[in-house]
């Protein structure tokens, strides 16, 4: 990415986030509110459960916004952005990056696979593409494959979370890469955000933290989950997806599971629990480490401005403890 068009999408931020994308949770409303309240708002194209519907979705985006900024032209609206497994396992690749092309989301976050099929589609718009990367090796196929921009996900992040330390792999990416990173792992407050900008990330990747928002597609019962409980709650396994990740323990046993004794995928018999139909993510809930700082369910607009206040008060902070450091 030119650094022009990075300082382009800082500039219309008031914070550097995106709200991550996560699957059966971000929607529409969510993305554009976010987007409004000045933090880059994302979600994934599979939770439109059609190629029609991801249209929908696509065409109120980009419409809705456009209105905004014209009705609050001073106003800092923030890019949207789109998650698009680039897999070849994604039955609706071809269908999906069409409507990519058609809309042209200013950023796609590509997951799992090849990027550089759509990192082609998306610079011939000028938009820009980050990529998930689990470790260095992946960062360095990303890298290689056209990707504008790395998202570190590392341990503690919700979902399918990598394993390392976030700080180690900042340093050690930073060691072959000076392009732009995203930073995800746990962070939930206004400090993290500067903590992860003094390490050197662009931006900050949460996703827990919108969770229990009121636009989310959460159910309720997921959103007081979060709220209630802490990152003793979070187990990480790979007997729902096949693939490690962070998952509520009170969901696990609300399903009729023992998360002490959890079987492989294969041979979980979903039939017999207390939720017949149990399905991984809709009925055993993802989430991060750091739900603990979550105490309520609020609208995107008071998370961000929460996260705001309390980013501006670490800065002035760390201002001043500079300045007595150097006296």
């Amino acid at each position: 990415m030119q650094k022009s068009a990075l300082q382009q999408i800082k500039e219309s931020t008031k914070l550097p986030v995106i709200m991550a994308p996560m699957f059966l949770v971000s929607n529409p409303k969510m993305t554009i509110n976010a987007c409004t309240a000045g933090i880059i708002g994302s979600f994934p194209a599979l939770n439109a459960r059609t190629n029609a519907i991801l249209e929908e979705w696509m065409e109120q985006i980009t419409t809705e916004l456009a209105e905004i900024k014209r009705e609050n032209p001073d106003e800092k609206i923030a890019p949207w952005a789109i998650n698009f497994i680039s897999h070849r396992t994604n039955k609706r690749f071809e269908e999906d990056l069409k409507l990519i092309e058609k809309y042209q989301p200013p950023i796609v976050i590509t997951s799992l696979g090849d990027p550089s099929p759509v990192v082609k589609v998306v610079h011939e718009y000028d938009g820009v593409v980050f990529s998930d990367v689990i470790n260095t090796k992946f960062a360095r196929k990303a890298i290689e494959k056209g990707t504008d921009g790395l998202i570190l996900v590392s341990s503690g992040a919700g979902g399918h979370a990598g394993v390392l330390n976030p700080i180690a792999f900042m340093h050690e990416v930073r060691e072959f890469w000076d392009g732009p990173i995203v930073l995800a792992g746990g962070m939930s407050k206004g400090q993290d955000i500067l903590a992860a900008e003094i390490l050197g990330a662009d931006f900050v990747y949460m996703g827990s933290r919108f969770i229990p928002s009121t636009e989310s597609s959460a159910e309720d019962d997921y959103k007081e989950m979060i709220t209630d409980s802490t990152m003793d709650d979070i187990v990480y396994t790979d007997a729902f997806s096949g693939v490690n990740a962070n998952y509520l323990i009170p969901s696990i046993e609300k399903a009729g599971l023992d998360p002490d004794n959890l079987e492989k995928k294969a041979d979980i018999d979903f039939s017999k629990l207390n939720s017949p139909n149990a399905k991984a993510w809709k009925d055993i809930w993802g989430a991060g480490q750091g739900i603990g700082a979550i105490k309520k369910v609020q609208s995107v607009e008071e998370i961000v401005e929460e996260l705001e206040g309390a980013y501006k008060n670490a800065r002035s902070q760390f201002a001043d403890n500079e300045y007595v450091l150097r006296k």
